[in-house]
C-alpha cells in the first residue's frame, strides 16, 4: 500500500498522567518530572532527531472534579492533576530543536484574544515560524467558576460562538495590523517601524472590544498553525471555517470517516479548498522488534492500568459523575454541556457497552490501541488511514519517554521505508512542514481577508 506522508504527532500533557491512568506508577515513567525543563527538551529531542512532526500538547486550566463530587480521586490518583501551563517550556525546546513544530492548547474561554494573539507571535519569532494554536472551547465547570465566576460552564454552541469572534480578533490582529513592510530598520532616517503602516483593528463586537493595533510585529507564519479538536455540529462547522489541522477521534471508523468528509463539505461551501484541512486520529502504540515482544510489553503496561483513574476522567470530559453508576452497566447517554463526543462514542453499534469496557484497559481516552512489530503496526496503521480517510496520528503514550522511543527506534524506520514519513532536511516554518508552499496561511482562509489591507484612521 502507498499514499502520502502521515503527520506523525506526540500527543502529551504538562501533567503527570493524561489519558495513560496509573502509568506513572510503571517503573520506566519519567512523566513525574514535568517540572523539569530538561525532561521537556530531551522529550523534544528524541523526536526531532526522530522523525516526528509535532509535539502536541493538551491542556486544561480547572480541576477534575465531577467524579464524587470533587477533586480528591484526581488528586490521589494523579490524572491531569497537578497540571503546569504548556506555553512556558516551548522556548527552551525550541532553541534546542531544528524541526519539531509545536501545537499548544490554549482556550477562547478563558483567554483573551489581544493578549493571546502577543504570545503566539512571540513564540512563532521564538521558534522561527514552528508554532501552532490548538483551539479550544474547554468544557470543565471548575474552570467557570475558578476564572470566571460562572457557577456552570458557558453553555456548548455558546461557547463556540465566542470563539468565531475570538479568533476572528486575533485574524485582524496577525494578518490586518501591520502591512508586511512596515518594519524597516532605516539607521539612517532613525526610523524602525514606519507608524503609517501599523493600523488599529477597530473590533467591536458581542463578546470582544479590541481597538488598537497588535503588539508584535509580523512573525514568520503571522498566524500560526490552527489546530482545533470538535466533532459536535457547532466543532465541525468551527473547523470547517477555520481550522488546518483538526483531531478527529471516533472508535467507530464508518463516523469518523463521515465526520471528516462533512468537515471538508462544510470547508468547501465556505469556499475554502478541503485538502487544505488535514485530520489526525488520536491512537495508542505499542511496538517492538516482534509481534509477541509487543504483546508481552503491552500485558506489562496494562497492569498497572487504573480503571478509577479512567473514571475520573471520564467523570470530568462526559459532565457525568460515574463513581455509584456500576462499572459493568451498560453506559447511558446523557445531555450535559460538556463534550458531545464522548458519550456520542458509546452509541449505534457500540451500544451496551460498559464502563469497564470504555476505560478498563489499554486503548481507551488515547484513541484505537495498535500492537505489534513495526511491519504489523505499520500495515494496521495504513489500513486504518485507508478506512477513515485520515491524514496522520496523534500519538499518545503509556509512558514517557519509553513509548516515544519505541515509536522512533521501530515504527518510524518502516514508515520511512514506505515513503509514509515527510521530508528529513532543511529547516522550515510548521505550515511548510505540514502543507508545503507558503509559511501564510493560504488566500481561501477567512483571515486572509484582512490581509496587507490598511485600515484607516478616522
Amino acid at each position: 500500500m502507498t499514499g502520502d506522508p502521515f503527520v506523525l504527532s506526540a500527543f502529551t500533557m504538562s501533567t503527570v498522567s493524561h489519558g495513560n491512568y496509573g502509568l506513572w506508577r510503571h517503573p520506566e515513567d519519567q512523566t513525574s518530572r514535568y517540572t523539569d525543563i530538561r525532561y521537556w527538551v530531551d522529550l523534544a529531542t528524541t523526536l526531532d532527531a526522530g522523525g516526528f512532526d509535532v509535539l502536541f500538547l493538551a491542556d486544561a486550566v480547572g480541576q477534575l472534579d465531577v467524579y464524587g463530587g470533587g477533586a480528591s480521586a484526581a488528586l490521589t490518583r494523579a490524572v491531569q492533576t497537578p497540571v503546569t501551563d504548556p506555553l512556558l517550556a516551548v522556548s527552551a525546546m525550541a532553541a534546542a530543536t531544528e524541526r519539531l513544530g509545536f501545537g499548544v492548547t490554549v482556550s477562547t474561554t478563558y483567554e483573551h484574544p489581544y493578549l493571546l494573539a502577543r504570545k503566539f507571535s512571540t513564540l512563532d519569532h521564538l521558534t522561527d515560524g514552528r508554532i501552532g494554536w490548538n483551539i479550544v472551547t474547554s468544557l470543565l465547570d471548575s474552570a467557570a467558576r475558578n476564572i470566571i465566576g460562572r457557577d456552570r460552564q458557558i453553555p456548548h454552541d455558546e461557547r463556540y460562538a465566542i470563539a468565531e469572534e475570538f479568533v476572528d480578533v486575533t485574524f485582524k490582529l496577525w494578518e490586518g495590523s501591520w502591512e508586511p513592510d512596515a518594519v524597516v530598520r532605516d539607521h539612517r532616517r532613525g526610523v524602525y517601524t514606519e507608524a503609517s503602516r501599523v493600523h488599529p483593528i477597530r473590533h467591536d463586537g458581542e463578546y470582544f472590544s479590541v481597538p488598537g493595533a497588535h503588539l508584535v510585529e509580523p512573525s514568520p507564519q503571522r498566524t500560526p498553525v490552527l489546530f482545533q479538536a470538535g466533532t459536535s455540529p457547532a466543532g465541525r462547522e468551527f473547523a470547517a471555517r477555520n481550522a488546518e489541522l483538526v483531531f478527529a477521534s471516533d472508535p467507530r471508523p464508518d463516523v469518523l470517516r463521515a465526520n471528516i468528509d462533512d468537515v471538508r463539505r462544510r470547508a468547501h461551501r465556505h469556499g475554502r479548498d478541503p485538502r487544505s484541512i488535514k485530520f489526525l486520529t488520536s491512537v495508542e502504540i505499542v511496538v517492538d522488534g516482534s509481534d509477541s515482544a509487543a504483546r508481552a510489553k503491552a500485558d506489562d503496561l496494562a497492569s498497572y492500568h487504573d480503571l478509577e483513574g479512567g473514571l475520573v476522567l471520564l467523570s470530568a470530559l462526559s459532565g457525568v459523575d460515574w463513581s455509584r453508576y456500576g462499572v459493568d452497566r451498560p453506559i447511558e447517554q446523557f445531555d450535559t454541556d460538556a463534550s458531545r463526543s464522548i458519550l456520542a462514542a458509546v452509541d449505534g453499534d457500540r451500544h451496551g457497552i460498559t464502563l469497564r469496557d470504555y476505560v478498563g484497559g489499554l486503548g481507551g481516552f488515547g484513541g484505537r490501541l495498535f500492537v505489534g512489530s513495526a511491519r504489523t503496526v505499520a500495515d494496521d496503521l495504513e489500513g486504518y488511514a485507508e478506512a477513515t480517510g485520515v491524514d496522520g496520528f496523534n500519538i499518545a503514550y503509556h509512558v514517557t519517554p519509553g513509548s516515544f522511543v519505541d515509536v522512533v527506534e521501530h515504527l518510524i524506520p518502516e514508515l520511512r521505508r514506505r515513503g509514509r514519513t515527510g521530508a528529513q532536511d532543511g529547516s522550515v516554518t510548521l505550515r511548510e512542514r505540514l502543507f508545503g508552499g507558503s509559511a501564510w496561511l493560504p488566500d481561501d482562509h477567512p483571515a486572509s481577508r484582512y490581509r496587507r489591507k490598511r485600515i484607516l484612521s478616522i
